[in-house]
């Protein structure tokens, strides 16, 4: 620690106060030079190093191919829960929706383990990080944090409510580049849980089709985004939900890989792709933020199947699926 200037740094009252001070001290000083001196009281010192929490968010990996794998994937673990202090009270409105929305952009950064990958020139070719991770979030904020106006499906109530939801207080996302298997994985560091980690695989963005890179990596980057931003019902929520929403904003943004279709095998939280054209379907039917209104439950309460679909859509969850199974055989017909 360096000491400032006192000529630069110290206004006239300062230095005459510091003055008063010290002749003060030196008239006590000279009262006592007979006495004898106090023995000094030793100060501590700091300790030498301060161990750095264990991260306490460890979602698993979430796995993507350029087609459907054969196989079932292995659902990660769902986001650590973060308190909140804002108000769960609902709004009247005249019908004017709320248009802005509560992301704030956090300290983004970008680490390439190995620069001479090739992974890493495909990625820097295709994409401009700052950009693409600027415009992700902006995505996600449109999608699941601006304040759409809606009546309840199911209310009574002939005036609209006004939700506010609230992001988890995400305060940096680090992008970091590195061969591994799989495709990416969302974590805490180890600083805290509030600063998110989203591993990407070079091997993965090497073996990307030309033609899909920058869609692809863009597709992959807002979905993990998504995990840095969602709730998760108090640690409940079925972790096939959890990779739906994630993929319904990729969804919504047109990054849709070609592979992916309708499909009502696996159930309504099969995850991923499957669970995301569900949860489209229940945005079509049921209005504009339905799925806004469906993460911003998840952080108000802890996630129990029935009462948490039947309070916020009038209906069980397989009653609602068995509803979308039916508009997809009509489709086939």
């Amino acid at each position: 620690m360096t000491c400032p200037d006192s000529d630069h740094n110290l206004s006239e009252a300062d230095d005459l106060n510091i003055h008063l001070i010290v002749s003060a001290v030196d008239n006590v000083a000279e009262e006592n030079k007979d006495q004898p001196k106090p023995t000094p009281f030793p100060m501590p010192l700091p300790p030498n190093t301060t161990p750095a929490p264990k991260p306490v968010f460890m979602p698993g990996m979430s796995h993507r191919t350029e087609a459907p794998a054969p196989t079932s994937t292995a659902i990660p673990v769902p986001l650590q829960n973060h308190e909140d202090t804002a108000s769960d009270e609902p709004t009247k409105t005249n019908g004017e929706a709320e248009t802005s929305s509560s992301i704030e952009l956090p300290r983004l950064r970008l680490h390439i383990q190995d620069i001479g990958h090739e992974g890493s020139s495909v990625f820097l070719s295709a994409v401009n990080a700052s950009t693409v991770l600027k415009t992700s979030i902006e995505d996600i904020s449109k999608h699941l944090y601006t304040n759409p106006t809606f009546a309840s499906a199911h209310s009574t109530t002939p005036t609209p409510t006004r939700i506010r939801p609230q992001p988890p207080p995400t305060r940096s996302v680090t992008l970091i580049l590195r061969d591994m298997d799989g495709v990416a994985y969302t974590t805490g560091s180890d600083l805290d849980s509030d600063h998110k980690e989203i591993h990407f695989s070079l091997r993965y963005i090497r073996s990307i089709a030309a033609s899909r890179q920058t869609a692809e990596i863009t597709g992959v980057v807002t979905h993990e985004l998504v995990h840095c931003y969602q709730w998760n019902g108090k640690g409940k929520a079925p972790g096939g939900l959890i990779e739906g929403i994630a993929d319904w904003v990729r969804l919504q943004c047109d990054l849709a890989p070609p592979h992916w279709k309708r499909e009502v095998a696996g159930g309504w939280d099969a995850g991923y792709q499957h669970t995301a054209y569900f949860l489209q379907y229940l945005e079509e039917r049921f209005g504009e933020g339905t799925v806004c209104r469906i993460n911003n439950k998840l952080r108000q309460e802890r996630y129990e199947e029935k009462p948490f679909w039947t309070e916020l859509l009038g209906r069980p969850v397989e009653q609602l699926f068995e509803d979308y199974q039916g508009t997809i055989e009509k489709k086939k017909e």
